[in-house]
């Protein structure tokens, strides 16, 4: 059985292991507006910052 899961939203953590970036350069990004609220990264209900892995990627690739 092959299963494939679409994962678009994940905590800092998850994103910093997929992407290599450290947790402070994530809050850095985030602080100095690199990163758009609501299109790269979003408050979770439960207060958790969570990163949008196709934004990401999109802007990885200057595509923002």
């Amino acid at each position: 059985m092959n299963a494939r899961i679409n994962v678009e939203w994940v905590l800092i953590p998850v994103f910093c292991q997929l992407t290599g970036y450290t947790k402070r350069a994530v809050e850095t990004k985030i602080h100095k507006g690199k990163w758009i609220e609501g299109v790269h990264y979003r408050k979770a209900p439960d207060g958790h910052i969570v990163m949008n892995l196709p934004a990401y990627n999109e802007w990885a690739m200057g595509n923002q």
